[in-house]
């Protein structure tokens, strides 16, 4: 992380950290509303188009696409994104940064009761589902915006998936 004067400030470093993070928990918490609010009006997400492409190919641009983001992941039973290791470098009004993360999207099993089919579960035993691990480097530009620091454009790189089986307590 950079402290030298001209490159920004600790302050810079903690607001983009905080940056990240509201990232994840708007994802994480279905909220179209803050995520875009993350970004500047203009702002792009590059994602893969997972399973066909793993590579950041598709892009969403502005406000309103952005804020739909979370409609997608709808198909999850639940998301948990882990944000990890950051490293921003600040010069005055922008930033770059690559932000690490390992994100669980977990799905239930068909027909297992989690997805409220009316079976019951055996008591003490979770519903079976799957976590599908993505372990993600976020490649980022951002802007110093009168509303303090927002996302530029954000690249998704997905550097490899892993799927695991889970139990879902409801």
């Amino acid at each position: 992380m950079s402290r030298d004067a001209g490159t920004g400030t600790l302050n810079d470093e903690r607001e983009l950290a905080a940056l990240a993070i509201s990232y994840a928990a708007a994802v994480d918490g279905r909220d179209g509303d803050r995520l875009a609010g993350l970004f500047v009006e203009d702002g792009e997400l590059v994602i893969p188009k997972v399973p066909v492409d793993l590579r950041p190919v598709l892009v969403r641009k502005g406000s309103e696409v952005l804020r739909q983001i979370p409609d997608g992941l709808r198909r999850f039973t639940k998301t948990f994104h882990e944000v990890l290791n950051r490293e921003f470098t600040i010069e005055g009004g922008t930033a770059s940064g690559v932000v690490y993360c390992v994100a669980h999207h977990v799905t239930a099993a068909e027909g297992d009761g989690a997805q409220g089919d009316g079976s019951e579960e055996t008591a003490g035993e979770g519903a079976p589902g799957t976590d599908a691990v993505w372990y993600i480097r976020y490649l980022d530009d951002y802007r110093r915006t009168p509303a303090g620091w927002r996302i530029v454009r954000r690249e998704l790189h997905l550097e490899w998936v892993e799927e695991r089986p889970v139990s879902l307590i409801s």
